[in-house]
């Protein structure tokens, strides 16, 4: 028989309740501040539901009725300072941060908070009224109307963003507890989210990151039974969701989320653990949406809950809770808190008559938004990426007009230089990524050296691309430094899709465009390497198509130091495309500069003609070149060769590409990866759209093939565009010949598009 030992876990995992005894002991303001707030959310939610149900929400509108005491307990105390970000049902997380910023009540409890027998203040009605704009989609909220009732950000209060993709937003608070750390404060990160997120893996790959970590973030479960109509016993075998902690080595509190003191008094617990630099903490509160996940109706309305469920989780309402207790304490009388329920009413039906108003010839009592309330249509695209002013006073140069000493220099080793310069130069910026601190430098020897001279900025990860490039996100959008990710191939970039494109792409315009994004997304292209199609992909095509991310694909070491430096200092967030092919190459750079940066948005003519125009990125530059020269030493064919370098749509330099197309009144766009993916599809759309005029034949593009290159090194080099392939395209569309004829039609064939 084999003998077996009981394990046990090093952290505890512990329920807690409030006492009669706790209620007594308890801080009067920090009781009447949470009576205060809860009925200033609830008020609020219902005057949402009210003009939801009334058509003039456009979009969801998550109710969190019967939630409150979640929110407002673990809220409470908390700082300006400290960070809260949630989920799409997040408006009482939000208010609840609000009004703890322009009316604190303090560490302990023990400040002035907010007080039943007071009117509703100005900054109390201003955090209503920005509050119910933004959720309107209205000019005057605080992400100018744009982010509604899924994204609701104020950063002035320590309100970082509440978000629509479910535990998307967890990454970024583990991003705001490292910043936290970093800065030397014992302020505190807390990730509110649902019991449906629970079981997301970026949720899972955060706690054990934040754990590995020892990061000061509090992931705060709002188990409210239901992922819109799916159970919690329904999604796991263990329901009781805090039990992920320990597993992960957090310490955990399960708590009755009905009950705003337990809440407070679980979270003071978790507080003191996160603030004296133990790691992270969960705590799961359990809770009850009194609605349906979207709208005025309650769940049974759609079948999925029993009325008399829906009866017993009324019963155990949070404000009629602490209502019962301020009058049982003899802190307030029955008519008081009556008569402070009937004024946030009042002052909620003024705030929404400023944004509402009657609606002219409709029914009675009919209302519409007031016209003046919306956003300018111009505001459309205002702010999908900054304006760069942050560079205007930095003066570019490029290799021809370099004043100094130009020495041959390995590609990859001024990768590795001018990120060393610039975490020694510059202590916001902080490098993190896998096997990064290991390896002599990675994989590739692009990190060589810098994990030993900064052991607190250059971050080995776990393997958690979701996980990790989400913290980058959340550190960016904390604005105190600047993070570099390194995702170890392109195609690695699709398991933090989410993080890259619906959260730090997006990221600046949702907010309302004015929030910088500061984040370098450093990846290689390893086509050609024989890792097969997981490894091998171009990613150029698909980010082009996400407006917010800009991409710079340098081809030389004096390129690589200066569009490094420049996307080190724009406030965008910036993917750097780096090619394997690059890595072994030699080039002219500095001798000792690697502070030196590169215009953003500009092009390089690598070689001059006057027949033919080619656009092309990264290692086919070279490739286009020795066609070029082969063509021309042949035929006599004139090829100018453009390297775009900035190859997104706000970057893209069209001066230089207009004044070579309209020379040369023909072009080729060449990429060397697959077609399905094909940056050259767009950029050959756009080039006909503004160019038209200029053009003598249509644009032809050089691609790989439609697969992704496999294994076998035979079909790998089918899969790609090779030199034959751009010197059969060049000739074909040599002008001297007429692009009409059939001998010039049938050769665009093979990696021809």
């Amino acid at each position: 028989m084999p003998h077996r030992s009981p394990l046990t876990t090093d952290v505890p995992w512990t329920a807690l309740s409030a006492t009669d005894a706790d209620w007594a002991e308890a801080e009067p303001t920090l009781l009447r501040t949470m009576h205060a707030q809860l009925v200033l959310v609830r008020a609020f939610e219902e005057s949402v539901l009210d003009l939801a149900g009334n058509g003039l929400v456009h979009g969801p509108a998550h109710s969190s009725i019967g939630q409150e005491g979640g929110a407002v307990g673990s809220i409470v105390t908390l700082r300006s300072g400290d960070t809260v970000n949630g989920s799409h049902r997040g408006h009482h997380q939000f208010l609840a941060k609000a009004l703890a910023h322009v009316r604190p009540l303090g560490d302990g409890g023990a400040g002035n908070g907010l007080d039943p027998r007071d009117k509703v203040e100005p900054e109390v009605r201003e955090v209503l009224h920005r509050t119910l704009s933004e959720i309107c989609g209205l000019a005057a909220g605080y992400c100018n109307g744009r982010g509604g009732s899924m994204h609701l950000k104020w950063q002035e209060a320590g309100a970082m963003g509440t978000n629509a993709i479910v535990g998307g937003g967890v990454p970024q608070a583990v991003g705001f507890a490292w910043s936290h750390r970093q800065a030397g404060t014992d302020d505190v990160s807390v990730a509110y989210f649902g019991d449906g997120a629970m079981n997301i893996g970026s949720v899972l790959e955060s706690l054990n990151l934040a754990a590995a970590w020892r990061l000061p973030v509090l992931f705060f479960v709002e188990n409210n039974q239901y992922a819109v109509a799916t159970t919690v016993a329904e999604s796991t075998a263990e329901v009781r969701l805090s039990a992920r902690g320990p597993g992960f080595g957090i310490p955990s509190w399960r708590v009755d989320g009905m009950d705003p003191l337990a809440v407070h008094l679980a979270t003071q617990e978790a507080l003191d653990h996160l603030r004296s630099g133990r790691g992270p903490a969960i705590i799961e509160a359990d809770v009850y949406r009194y609605f349906h996940q979207n709208g005025p109706f309650p769940g049974s309305a759609f079948g999925y809950r029993e009325k008399s469920e829906e009866k017993a989780w009324r019963e155990r309402d949070p404000i009629a809770m602490v209502r019962r207790r301020l009058v049982d304490l003899g802190l307030h009388t029955d008519a008081e808190l009556t008569a402070y329920d009937e004024h946030v009413r009042a002052v909620m039906a003024d705030v929404t008559a400023e944004i509402v108003e009657p609606a002219p010839g409709g029914r009675p009592g009919e209302r519409r938004i007031r016209a003046s309330a919306w956003p300018d249509p111009g505001f459309v695209d205002v702010g999908l990426v900054g304006d760069l002013s942050e560079l205007a006073a930095v003066e570019s140069v490029e290799e021809e007009s370099w004043p100094g000493e130009l020495a041959e220099s390995g590609f990859i080793d001024v990768v590795a230089e001018v990120m060393g310069r610039r975490l020694e130069s510059d202590v916001r910026v902080v490098v993190m990524g896998e096997d990064i601190h290991r390896l002599n430098g990675g994989t590739n020897g692009a990190t060589r050296g810098l994990a030993a001279r900064f052991p607190d900025r250059v971050l080995g990860t776990p393997i958690s691309e979701n996980a990790f490039t989400g913290l980058a996100g959340g550190i960016a959008l904390d604005g105190r430094y600047r993070p570099v990710v390194e995702l170890m191939f392109a195609d690695f970039m699709w398991v933090a899709a989410d993080q890259v494109f619906n959260q730090i792409g997006k990221a600046r315009h949702m907010f309302g465009g004015d929030d910088a994004v500061p984040l370098v997304i450093r990846s290689k292209v390893a086509a050609g390497t024989g890792y097969g199609s997981q490894h091998s992909m171009d990613p150029a095509g698909v980010l082009a198509m996400s407006p917010g991310l800009r991409i710079c694909a340098p081809t030389t070491p004096f390129d690589y130091v200066g569009m490094m430096n420049a996307a080190l200092t724009c406030d965008d967030p910036v993917v750097v495309l780096e090619h394997v092919d690059l890595y072994a190459s030699k080039g002219l750079a500095p001798v000792e500069d690697r502070d030196y940066l590169l215009e953003v948005g500009r092009a390089r003519v690598r070689r001059s003609g006057e027949h033919l125009t080619v656009l092309t990125y990264l290692s086919m530059v070279d490739t286009t070149l020795r066609a070029a020269e082969v063509l021309h030493a042949e035929t006599g064919l004139d090829v100018e060769v453009v390297d775009l370098r900035w190859l997104d749509r706000h970057s893209l330099d069209w001066d230089t590409i207009s004044e070579s197309v309209r020379r040369t009144t023909n072009v080729v766009v060449v990429e060397q990866g697959a077609r399905a993916t094909s940056y050259g599809a767009w950029l050959a759309d756009e080039v006909q759209r503004r160019l038209f005029d200029w053009l003598d034949q249509p644009v032809q593009r050089v691609t790989g093939a439609m697969a992704s290159p496999s294994i076998s090194k035979v079909l790998e080099a089918a899969a790609l565009a090779q030199e034959a392939d751009v010197v059969a395209a060049l000739r074909a569309m040599d002008p001297r010949i007429s692009p009409s004829s059939s001998e010039a039609t049938s050769s665009l064939e093979g990696g021809v598009a």
